[in-house]
């Protein structure tokens, strides 16, 4: 690793997609030694922002500079299915001189090879075991990993090279409880600059400041995600306080300047009526009509200038205000009587082999977290009870009407619109009805018409999110497979007070711990082989 101070620096950047959509201009920033959370809202220029400093993409003007190494691990990891571990890892080549040499190869090529790097394979099986991939070996090929075991191994290739700068998108998605602790303890382990886009509140604990990207600037918060959000409130709080007194103020400002005009259009009347008397002389009225006239302009210049700049102050409080609007819906017919059964599984053996032996119930509106590894059944559960699947044994019975919205959000159609999507779903229901509720949705006017294709992530979720909610008939049995995938913090809050109105049974499962405890979990299953229940403690299953 480099002895020289590691900085990034991007200067006067400006960056704009092929089709015009300006991303950057101008931007400024400057990120140095320490572990930084870069947040910020879907759409904002996180992911761009790091694929510009890995150099994958260039700016238009300005320029990044980054002193040292980089390493960059992109949101979404694909390997070759035909490579060895050890080719991941980048130590094939090394390796094999090294093997050549220990068989008493002694060609002079094979010494140049591995250099001073006599003890990669001693690294590299200690980097495996760091991040919970020991089982895995040198020699076996990426086909044979899971997904969430591709992304720990893409994160070894990096730890390995000893990069002088980390760069690591939305790491934590679709990595299991499991891996969710190793990755966690490999960043908290970290020294050198290390910039980590994130909506996992665990992992954005585990730094040193909070970036903040809104509107093309990046605001700064030293410490952690919780002290964020700290001073983020107390700003905001004071925020608040000023848009209250600025538009107190405004209202003082169009008071003082009716109360102006009374008065000058009193001044105007008495004038006329001393012009219409004739009680002066016809100079000394005209004299002092004009007069009248210039204080009468002055008067009001001076209030109107007080009322624009009170109006100015007030437009300058409300932008410090944030508009992260919240859901908030009312969702009477999703309500389920207590005690009643809602979902009954019977001796279910699933595809793949996962089982939920005897009888399993759930009852009246019962929140419950379905947890466990990648590749342990938990989708595969969630498309049985939803129909989708056929179970190779027993029997999977929903007893109300539910709905499904899996990770990939296929329920919205792209070539549709918000509200014809949520029409499809409930198609007695009038175009203004569907509107109303939409809004509450934060689809209000023309963003209701937007085709699904042209959504963000925030939005596509919310939208499909709408669509099952406001179907007919009401799905009192609501399943939600990993939600917070791909969701900023200001959508995941969004999606949690949505699910404070919902009155129905839920089933979502996720790795998102702190996610399924704000939305007020009842019952904790673990599905690892056969599924079982478990406490709150045994939420962090080991390996």
């Amino acid at each position: 690793m480099s002895t020289s101070p590691t900085s990034i620096t991007c200067t006067s950047l400006d960056f704009n997609w092929p089709d015009g959509t300006g991303v950057f201009d101008g931007f400024q920033a400057a990120f140095g030694p320490g572990r930084t959370g870069l947040i910020g809202v879907n759409g904002s220029g996180k992911s761009t922002l790091l694929k510009l400093i890995a150099g994958e993409l260039m700016p238009s003007e300005g320029d990044v500079r980054v002193a040292g190494d980089i390493g960059y691990l992109p949101q979404n990891v694909a390997l070759d299915t035909g490579l060895r571990v050890d080719e991941v890892l980048g130590i094939a080549t090394t390796r094999a001189a090294l093997h050549a040499i220990e068989t008493g190869d002694v060609a002079e090529e094979h010494f140049t090879t591995v250099g001073d790097d006599w003890d990669v394979e001693e690294r590299a099986v200690a980097t495996l075991d760091q991040l919970g991939l020991g089982h895995i070996g040198l020699d076996r090929t990426t086909g044979e990993v899971s997904g969430g075991e591709s992304v720990l191994l893409r994160l070894a290739a990096l730890l390995l090279r000893r990069p002088d700068v980390l760069l690591l998108d939305e790491p934590t998605n679709n990595l299991d409880l499991y891996a969710r602790r190793r990755l966690y303890a490999a960043v908290d382990a970290w020294s050198g600059v290390l910039v980590v886009v994130s909506h996992d509140r665990e992992l954005l604990d585990l730094v040193d400041q909070i970036a903040d990207l809104r509107d093309g600037e990046i605001k700064w918060y030293g410490g952690n995600f919780t002290s964020y959000e700290e001073a983020l409130a107390a700003e905001q709080e004071a925020a608040e306080r000023m848009v209250r007194v600025a538009e107190s103020d405004l209202k003082k400002q169009k008071r003082e300047l009716a109360d102006a005009q009374v008065k000058l259009a009193r001044r105007k009347r008495y004038g006329q009526k001393m012009w219409d008397t004739k009680r002066e002389p016809k100079v000394i009225m005209g004299e002092r009509k004009r007069q009248a006239q210039v204080s009468a302009g002055k008067h009001r210049i001076m209030h109107e200038e007080k009322l624009s700049e009170a109006k100015e102050r007030l437009d300058d409080a409300v932008d410090a205000v944030r508009d992260d609007d919240e859901i908030r819906v009312d969702l009477p017919h999703t309500a389920v009587p207590p005690g009643r059964t809602v979902l009954t599984l019977h001796e279910l053996t699933l595809r793949y082999g996962a089982q939920v032996q005897g009888e399993f119930e759930l009852r009246g509106p019962e929140r419950v977290a379905l947890v466990g590894r990648n590749g342990a059944g938990k989708t595969t559960l969630l498309r049985t009870i939803a129909g989708e699947l056929e179970a190779v044994e027993g029997e999977a019975r929903a007893h109300v009407p539910l709905r499904f919205l899996p990770q990939r959000l296929d329920v919205l159609d792209e070539e549709r619109t918000v509200a014809e999507n949520v029409a499809r779903f409930a198609p007695d229901a009038t175009n203004n009805r569907i509107r109303a509720r939409l809004a509450r949705f934060l689809f209000k006017g023309a963003r209701a018409d937007q085709r699904a294709a042209t959504l963000s992530g925030g939005e596509r979720f919310r939208a499909a999110l709408a669509a099952l909610l406001l179907a007919e008939p009401a799905p009192q049995l609501l399943m939600l497979d990993e939600p917070t995938n791909n969701l900023d913090m200001a959508s995941v809050k969004q999606l949690a007070t949505a699910l404070e109105s919902y009155e129905g049974a839920l089933i979502v499962a996720s790795h998102d711990v702190p996610f399924l405890e704000s939305i007020g979990i009842t019952r904790w299953l673990l599905l690892d082989g056969e599924m079982k229940e478990i406490t709150t403690e045994g939420v962090g299953y080991s390996g």
